[in-house]
């Protein structure tokens, strides 16, 4: 790791601005930081580091985050300042050298523009990717002379190496179902918001499967986080996204976490501020208590095999002891590149419909993602 250059890429936690710094108590985050304010913390021995891309919202963020207890004894959090420059160009090497490094980023960015940039850091590490993201409308857009998303520069790219996308959290009043037909025949998956808020539970084996995650605060109704450009007044509430955020930060996959769209002249009373650092708190909290049962072996699982007579196959289920978590066989002969991925997750639910003899949905697109 090449400590100078994060020195390139950040700028320094003013802490001026922290006013109560010196009142907290060495449980609180701000006590319990590696804060790059003077010089680069020694990243020897990090876990996560904290970026800001844009210095008034994440430093807005971190006022209430530094507030929060740290229960996370023995973890190692640094607090890396804010970049310098916010193009994906200049974004893409200081996630990817972090990456890297082992290190967990978590951007607190302030459009959704940079999930580009934190999905293009993955691009040299030769392995197919899984994205998942938390947003309000699935951002992919048809119309050749019509406006683009973050997901037009990651589906259109020729060299892109997506394998799995899913998006949770959409309204189908502001998503064309031709963009849903589009992302389904490449065996995408889109859970609308209503279907997510009931079932909570059965959206958490999709998080898991992901390589990094990303929160655009759209999918927040108004009323629970007002700064953004442009709230809509449905959406997830705070609790529902906290343990979204939590079901990431437990996933033993995900290398990455960005929570985006916040914009400080549009908050109230900071409200939205708190909830990106509530969001962050529970994802921490997630890595936290992880597991370590991410199945790069079946050692430590408990195997359930489930016979559908009629049909004269198998489906083989894993179950960890440690977790209480299910994963599924995909029954295909593969490339090396697609063998970590034979292994999905699901849910107990999942093992319940294919003990009736009925093929779980999950299992059934993940086959046509091998085809």
């Amino acid at each position: 790791m090449h400590q100078a250059m994060f020195d390139h890429w950040l700028s320094p936690v003013s802490m001026g601005q922290f006013t109560d710094f010196a009142e907290l108590s060495n449980q609180q985050w701000g006590k319990c930081l590696q804060v790059f304010h003077e010089e680069m913390p020694h990243l020897s021995g990090v876990k996560i580091a904290l970026i800001g891309v844009g210095e008034a919202e994440a430093d807005r963020v971190r006022r209430h985050l530094y507030t929060m207890s740290f229960p996370f004894s023995g973890l190692a959090v640094a607090d890396l300042g804010n970049v310098r420059k916010t193009s994906t160009q200049f974004l893409i090497p200081l996630v990817k050298e972090l990456l890297n490094s082992k290190i967990l980023p978590i951007i607190i960015g302030n459009d959704d523009s940079i999930i580009e940039a934190q999905y293009l850091a993955y691009q040299s590490l030769k392995q197919l990717i899984n994205l998942v993201a938390i947003d309000e409308r699935v951002r992919y857009y048809t119309e050749a002379d019509g406006p683009t998303g973050y997901l037009n520069q990651i589906l259109e790219n020729p060299r892109s190496h997506l394998f799995h996308l899913g998006v949770i959290g959409y309204q189908s009043h502001y998503t064309p179902p031709l963009v849903i037909d589009h992302l389904q025949q490449h065996h995408y998956e889109c859970t609308r918001l209503g279907y997510a808020r009931a079932h909570l539970e059965e959206i958490e084996p999709l998080v898991r499967d992901a390589d990094l995650f990303c929160f655009n605060l759209a999918s927040l109704r108004q009323s629970e986080a007002p700064g953004q450009a442009a709230p809509s007044p449905c959406g997830f509430f705070v609790e529902e996204a906290c343990q979204i955020s939590r079901y990431a930060g437990l996933s033993d996959k995900v290398t990455s976490a960005g929570f985006y769209g916040f914009r400080s002249q549009w908050d109230q009373r900071d409200q939205t501020a708190q909830v990106v650092a509530q969001l962050i708190w529970y994802f921490v909290d997630g890595v936290y208590h992880r597991k370590n049962d991410y199945p790069s072996s079946t050692d430590s699982l408990v195997e359930y095999i489930v016979d559908f007579r009629d049909q004269e196959y198998q489906i083989t289920f894993w179950k960890s002891n440690k977790s209480g978590r299910w994963w599924m066989q995909v029954p295909v002969k593969t490339k090396r590149k697609h063998e970590r991925h034979t292994l999905i997750p699901c849910s107990y639910q999942d093992y319940q419909l294919a003990s009736q003899e009925e093929l779980p949905q999950r299992l059934l697109d993940a086959y046509k993602r091998f085809m």
